[in-house]
């Protein structure tokens, strides 16, 4: 192992990072429709925990429907339970073959709910690029056989990493919450 391969292992688990915030903002309800905000919602299936998207297809056929369509009509009634039953504040409407959910506007307070949650888990992206730091760091102080100014070379560019990728954190959590504000 050398300072590239550090370097380029640290970019590696950065975006990692990003991609699991990216992932938790999705789940964020804004002001419109979106499939995504199903995507944590589990049906027991049979006995089998599943994710609505394995059982159903969802559409956006307008800025505030969702429409989910089940391969198993029998799945109708749990799919519908499930997105009761979930945190997400939404009421299903089972149309016989059909499951349409109405999203409401959001009111300030929920906004202001949303745009807290979306910077907590900024907050744990932003801990999680500190912690690869560390981790980097220290790899770096282990490696044999290099000098002392490649070593602080090789901590000036994980650091120029982390900068980076905290600001990258910043930007998705902004757009993020111009999103929620609609």
């Amino acid at each position: 192992m050398d300072i590239k391969d550090i370097s380029g292992g640290t970019r590696e688990r950065m975006n990692k990072a990003i991609e699991a915030l990216e992932s938790n903002l999705s789940i964020l309800r804004t002001g419109r429709a979106n499939p995504g905000i199903l995507k944590k919602v589990v049906v027991d299936y049979h006995g089998t925990p599943m994710p609505i998207d394995q059982l159903a297809n969802i559409t956006t056929p307008d800025s505030r429907t969702l429409n989910i369509q089940s391969w198993d009509r029998q799945a109708l009634p749990l799919i519908e339970r499930a997105i009761r039953d979930s945190d997400l504040g939404l009421n299903p409407n089972n149309k016989g073959d059909t499951i349409f959910i109405s999203l409401p506007m959001l009111t300030e307070e929920r906004r202001k709910d949303l745009i807290k949650n979306a910077r907590t888990y900024a907050e744990d992206a932003k801990v999680a690029v500190r912690n690869i730091r560390k981790a980097s760091l220290d790899d770096l102080k282990k490696l044999e056989g290099v000098g002392e100014d490649e070593v602080k070379r090789g901590e000036a560019e994980v650091q120029k990493v982390t900068d980076e990728y905290i600001r990258r954190v910043d930007d998705v959590t902004a757009r993020k919450e111009q999103d929620i504000l609609g």
